[in-house]
């Protein structure tokens, strides 16, 4: 269960930056290779290096990505750095002006590369941090945190030769690609041929690498593979990755207990988290007592100004047990916040004037001790 586990929440498992994990896992591998095989559709990479599980997820989700990016330009100049090593042998060192010459001519066309320009430059830091940190690369002169400052610093790297992983290996041409919908769309079409058993790997995807699975429609084939499946399904999670398959009306869930989890965490101890739990039941209080409505997806439809005032009013109410931050932060920075938490776990979705939120915003709800304002007040 363990290894399973490892797999799925890092990139890789380097076997230099944690031998002890690599080889844990490497001696658990032959225990779960079957589960990533048969079920998930993953493929394994085991070598003397790294180990990896090529995941590739059944839907592409807003908050997938590499956390480090804060832009797109950031993607365009990794892709391009990916490009550069790949024509470079394993140890092989170069120096940071080789490499910048080379990305100016690998992104004609997608972006002008100025490095006068500062917010280049801390995208091509936020590049070179990431590279270092996956040991795509390796730094023995100079630190990467003065590109921020100056491009004309040398830095001298080494091309530790782990590039050739970091990109998924696939099956067919993605040259023509335009968009991460040509992906699913592929993904689709290959799936053609054998419709079942890509039905599997698509719902096991779902459950594993993303907070759940919604359908609108009662003949969906997805949600009818987990009902009839449920126990099979049930029986693979908890000998692989634990938690308890939770399977409504239009959504499904994985459960972990608390002792199970693994990845990210909802919720977790942290102010945003706590204060979303608090809106997620006056959401829930508002659709059973029917001032809002639900749809017959189970979704709710509302305006926006509608959900910043619902925010607001829990904000007004609960303000004694919020931190300072929370309590003193500008409207608009507020809603931006807990908006964005919410996209992150499925919760809901927006539009310029409308939110719409899904079921997984009642499914795991909070409250505070009735008390908790004279309590506070007695400290």
């Amino acid at each position: 269960m363990e290894a399973a586990k490892a797999l799925i929440e890092n990139v890789w498992i380097d076997k230099k930056k944690d031998k002890e994990l690599y080889t844990r896992v490497r001696r658990e591998l032959p225990n779960c290779q079957k589960f990533f095989r048969e079920q998930l559709g993953w493929a394994i990479i085991n070598n003397e290096q790294i180990l990896k599980a090529e995941k590739i997820p059944a839907h592409a989700e807003s908050y997938m990505g590499i956390t480090d990016f804060t832009e797109i330009r950031d993607y365009c100049l990794f892709c391009a750095v990916l490009a550069f090593l790949e024509d470079k042998e394993e140890q092989e060192q170069f120096l940071l002006s080789e490499l910048v010459d080379v990305l100016e001519l690998q992104l004609k066309g997608v972006m002008d590369a100025d490095w006068t320009s500062f917010t280049q430059r801390k995208s091509l830091v936020r590049v070179l941090q990431f590279c270092e940190n996956m040991r795509l690369i390796e730094s023995y002169e100079g630190s990467s945190n003065n590109v921020g400052s100056s491009i004309g610093q040398e830095i001298l790297y080494e091309n530790t030769g782990l590039s050739r992983y970091m990109a998924v290996n696939f099956a067919y041409s993605i040259a023509d690609f335009q968009s991460w919908e040509d992906f699913e769309k592929r993904q689709i079409e290959e799936g053609e041929t054998g419709r079942g058993h890509y039905r599997i790997n698509r719902v096991y995807r779902q459950m594993t690498a993303a907070p759940v699975l919604y359908w609108s429609q009662p003949d969906n084939p997805d949600s009818i593979y987990l009902k009839n499946q449920r126990q099979w399904i049930q029986k693979n999670f908890s000998e692989y990755l634990g938690g308890q398959l939770h399977i409504h009306k239009n959504a499904a869930f994985l459960v972990m207990e608390e002792e199970e989890y693994f990845g990210e965490k909802h919720p977790r101890e942290a102010m945003l988290s706590e204060l979303v739990l608090i809106l997620c039941r006056l959401i829930r209080e508002k659709a059973e007592t029917g001032v809002w409505k639900r749809r017959q997806d189970e979704c709710i439809a509302v305006s926006k100004k509608a959900f910043q005032e619902e925010l607001y009013y829990c904000r007004d109410k609960y303000k004694p047990a919020w931190s300072k931050e929370y309590r003193e932060m500008e409207d608009t920075k507020l809603l931006k916040a807990v908006v964005s938490y919410m996209k992150t776990w499925m919760m809901l979705d927006e539009s310029d004037e409308e939110i719409v939120i899904y079921p997984a915003a009642g499914k795991i709800i909070g409250n505070y001790p009735e008390d908790f304002q004279t309590k506070e007040k007695s400290k």
